[in-house]
């Protein structure tokens, strides 16, 4: 990559994760303090914060990739920040769970995901475009473990409203970085002929990574909506301490990722290395309520499961998704695959908070499990792209 790619590309992946950390950090933190709210103490208001986020950015994701492209990357991704923006503050000064569900959907309409991966594949070669997105795969990665370990010792010092006000600001620092920082790139229109949407939507290839993307977040929304009060009740351990097994948690799943991530991108064996982070899912999954009877411990084995399988999947799916779009459609691939990661997190906190009050912390552990063992049979048929490399 060229230093302008780098740059390009690098500050891009910062946008993303900035804009993430906002939906992140309150994982593990709201389904305790947001109880003390009034309205707090129903679970599906709880879940409907979370994931509400998620609804409104799916809706937005397509019209700001489309709006992108015929007003440009940067003055859509500077509205997407001024609308989070907004939504963090609204979230920030209210006193009830209804105002800081209002202020999550404002968060989750600046929906920008789709226009700032156009503006990647706008300021990169072909051939080191695989490289670009997968830096925006690894930034959410490093952002969701950055806000799983700083959350709750964060929480604990300014408090909820204080995790907005620091997202606010997040934004703001997001618009500065886009406006003076960020290189520009020349808009490459293509002409109406050429554009078949159609061949994105209904690509074979590209519905099984949708449809993983799908699963994935409604499993990671789903589970964080039981698994800090599990953490607190079964593990004894207070939510001001929860870093202390997410920290090393995340630190050595990173490191247990890179030989199969490695071996995917070098030896070919991206098909392999894929099927075998889902089959690790759906293990993680349908073991979790036998590890929960194992109190700390037993959680700490399930999330080290969980958080290598999703480290992995946040690192290739982007990267496919980039390479088996058709280059001229890159920019919409990357909108639809963004659009249904958005209403896996939506759904996930729908099905993970009903499913918990209904039927109990396990029903959310086996639904998911359910869904990733059907993840796997429809990936099971997956073609990956031509390797560089022979294995």
């Amino acid at each position: 990559m060229t230093p302008h790619e780098r740059r390009a590309s690098g500050w891009l992946a910062s946008i993303v994760a900035l804009r993430l950390f906002g939906l992140f950090s309150i994982f593990p933190v709201f389904a305790i303090y947001g109880r003390d709210l009034p309205g707090g103490q129903e679970s599906y208001l709880i879940a409907l914060a979370i994931s509400i986020y998620g609804f409104t950015q799916g809706l937005f994701q397509l019209p700001f990739g489309a709006a992108s492209d015929r007003f440009g990357r940067k003055r859509i991704i500077v509205i997407g920040l001024l609308i989070l923006m907004l939504g963090s503050v609204v979230a920030a000064m209210s006193t009830t769970i209804v105002g800081v569900i209002v202020g999550r959907a404002l968060q989750g309409a600046g929906a920008v995901s789709a226009a700032a991966s156009a503006f990647i594949a706008d300021s990169t070669r072909a051939e080191v475009r695989t490289k670009a997105m997968a830096m925006v795969g690894a930034a959410v990665g490093v952002t969701f473990a950055v806000a799983l370990i700083s959350a709750p010792p964060l929480t604990a010092w300014i408090g909820l409203s204080g995790l907005f006000w620091l997202t606010a600001a997040l934004a703001m620092c997001g618009v500065i970085i886009v406006v003076w920082v960020v290189p520009s790139a020349p808009l490459q229109p293509q002409p109406a002929e050429t554009l078949r949407h159609g061949d994105v939507l209904f690509d074979p290839q590209l519905l099984r990574l949708n449809l993983g993307v799908f699963v994935l977040f409604i499993c990671q929304t789903a589970i964080f909506i039981v698994l800090p009060t599990q953490l607190v009740h079964l593990g004894h351990l207070p939510s001001p301490q929860h870093w202390m097994v997410y920290a090393p948690v995340l630190l050595v799943s990173f490191a247990a990722m890179i030989p199969p991530l490695l071996a995917a991108e070098r030896r070919g064996k991206i098909r392999e290395v894929f099927l075998g982070a889902v089959a690790l899912l759906f293990v993680a999954m349908l073991a979790a309520p036998f590890a929960a009877s194992a109190a700390l411990t037993g959680l700490v084995i399930f999330l080290l499961l969980f958080f290598i399988a999703l480290n992995l999947l946040e690192a290739l799916q982007p990267s496919l998704v980039s390479r088996l779009a058709p280059p001229h459609l890159k920019g919409f691939a990357m909108g639809v695959y963004n659009t249904t990661q958005a209403f896996g997190l939506f759904l996930g906190g729908v099905l993970g908070g009903t499913l918990s009050k209904r039927f109990g912390d396990s029903a959310v552990f086996y639904v998911c499990a359910a869904l990733t063992a059907f993840w796997f049979v429809a990936a099971w048929s997956m073609k990956p792209p031509a390797s560089k490399h022979k294995s």
